[in-house]
């Protein structure tokens, strides 16, 4: 990208990041992205401005199913909280500095947590469909890296360290509410692919000696630029299916839906207590 370009992309950042702060009327203290066929975790937030993507400046529209694209703002037990319901995919044809696009308007408003959910496959034999799983860490099999071209110095470091990338208090504190709320929540590392295509069976071998627990197609682009930006940062996964050669069965889309429907109940439990023991937190 272009110096001049980039400069163009900061500048539709910035239009965007006034409109959503006029719109809703205060910053919230965490962003929380739902993956595919998890947008009715939303419906738990009180008092929301409800704002479709079509209306902010220059803010992609989400074309994949189940993701409705529009973002909802409010409150989760009294905590300020934006959800995207429904994010943007690499292989939906947009750009990596597209699909993150959001990621620099929440942290442009102050927003200071960054809370992804996502469906994924299981790689790890131990894992089943249904199961939340705390992100831990990630390997990038994208091809691409959302901070190539000119870097923005004072969003961000030219060479951010990923060692830490997700934040230790927040995975305790949400293994806490998990315990509380009886959802028992897993560790794994999560591995994405560009996508669209699910991966193959010999891709999912190969994953599983990399150490990848979990395979997606989204999350990890969000990530970086989140921690590019000094976010704190936790990922929830949702096992939505066995990765390819684990079963005899195709996968399909349907299928992510249907087990995320079925997941809903628990991860929005598991959602609205990490969020509501963040204003508990001393800042």
């Amino acid at each position: 990208m272009s110096k001049e370009r980039s400069a163009e992309y900061r500048q539709h950042v910035e239009e965007a990041t006034v409109f959503v702060s006029r719109s809703v009327g205060f910053v919230p203290r965490a962003a929380v992205v739902l993956g595919s066929g998890l947008g009715s975790v939303a419906e738990a937030i009180e008092n929301p401005v409800v704002i479709p993507y079509g209306e902010i400046p220059h803010w992609p529209l989400s074309t994949a199913p189940g993701h409705k694209g529009r973002l909802v703002a409010g409150y989760l037990k009294g905590v300020p909280v934006v959800a995207m319901q429904g994010r943007l995919h690499y292989y939906e044809g947009y750009s990596m500095r597209e699909i993150t696009f959001p990621v620099r308007v929440f942290g442009g408003w102050g927003t200071e947590v960054f809370f992804a959910t996502n469906a994924s496959g299981g790689v790890h034999y131990g894992l089943l469909p249904g199961d939340l799983v705390l992100v831990v860490d990630h390997i990038n099999l994208m091809g691409a890296n959302p901070l190539f071209g000119p870097n923005e110095d004072d969003w961000g470091p030219r060479f951010p360290d990923m060692t830490l990338a997700y934040d230790k208090k927040l995975m305790a504190l949400a293994e806490e509410v998990a315990l509380r709320e009886s959802v028992n929540l897993k560790r794994g590392v999560y591995i994405a692919f560009a996508g669209p295509s699910f991966e193959t069976s010999a891709e999912i071998r190969m994953a599983r000696v990399l150490g990848a627990d979990l395979v997606g197609m989204s999350t990890v682009p969000e990530i970086i630029v989140a921690r590019h930006m000094g976010m704190r940062i936790l990922a929830v996964s949702c096992v939505a299916n066995y990765a390819a050669g684990m079963t005899e069965s195709p996968l399909t889309h349907q299928e992510v839906l249907d087990e995320m429907g079925r997941a809903a109940d628990r991860l929005t439990r598991l959602v609205v207590g990490i969020v509501a023991s963040l204003g508990e937190e001393g800042r």
